[in-house]
């Protein structure tokens, strides 16, 4: 058996030591043992439209005080820009909440995507559709993002899912659906909707039910049994998502159906 010298027994547990330690202010600190509580502090990914062109989202989002990580641009070749790194916060969400967590751009990543949004015209409100290119893109970044920080797919949300009393961006034809499909988001088993209308239709719940199913998924809602203002904003949000096709902020069968599937599937995990 080889001999080992006292001088290399004592270099050898030196670089040990030296691998379990950093250099602080204070001298080194000792990495060695990690706590078993802990997790990783982006929890949500947060999707937005800019409702500006791109020169301009370019010049808002990285000149003014609004910010956000990512940048998703409209113009061929879709090109993404990283405005801020992830381990830094972005002024993206504002005043927001979800399943309690309530300011988020601390927790969060936000990604503006390049949308004039809407206009508004005498034939009623037109929304500007999102290029498939852009759409690939945006997937790519969520999909890598969210594999990163292992975030919950019912942590990727809209700026209208967190504010949904101020915001209502990305808006109804943001084809959520396409991200659902890639795995990325929970969504409504269309049999089990299918089977649930019909008892709704037959007799629907009340406001307080669907209060306390929304508040289950994640939204801020009131708890007052009253189709107000608030419920009525949470409803078009939750119907602008799942449900582009009408969103009128109106209770139904179908919103109880969907809302009830999802819930359904996050508790089967």
């Amino acid at each position: 058996m080889k001999k080992i010298s006292l001088y290399s027994l004592f270099a050898a547990i030196s670089i040990f030591i030296s691998g379990c330690a950093t250099v602080g202010p204070m001298g080194k600190l000792d990495t060695s043992i990690s706590a078993k509580s802990q997790e990783e502090r982006v929890q949500f990914i947060i999707l937005h439209y800019t409702a500006l062109d791109q020169p301009t989202s370019l010049r808002v989002l990285s000149q003014q005080a609004v910010s956000a990580n990512y940048l998703v641009g409209d113009e061929a070749p879709i090109k993404v820009w990283q405005l801020v790194p992830e381990n830094r916060l972005a002024y993206h969400a504002g005043l927001s909440e979800w399943k309690g967590y309530s300011r988020l751009n601390a927790s969060s990543i936000g990604i503006e995507i390049v949308n004039l949004g809407f206009k508004d015209t005498p034939e009623g409100r037109i929304y500007f559709p999102f290029p498939q290119a852009q759409i690939d893109r945006v997937i790519a970044l969520v999909k890598d993002i969210s594999l990163r920080y292992q975030i919950r797919p019912e942590y990727i949300l809209g700026h209208s899912d967190i504010a949904p009393m101020r915001k209502s961006d990305p808006g109804p034809l943001f084809p959520w659906k396409q991200l659902a499909d890639a795995g990325l988001i929970p969504w409504p088993k269309a049999e089990e909707v299918a089977q649930r209308i019909a008892v709704y239709e037959f007799q629907l719940p009340e406001i307080k039910w669907f209060q306390q199913k929304l508040a289950q998924y994640g939204y801020s809602i009131p708890q007052t049994g009253l189709l107000d203002e608030t419920t009525r904003s949470v409803l078009v949000a939750f119907q602008t998502k799942y449900r582009p096709a009408k969103f009128d902020g109106m209770p139904d069968a179908e919103t109880a159906a969907m809302l009830e599937s999802l819930l359904a599937s996050l508790k089967a995990k």
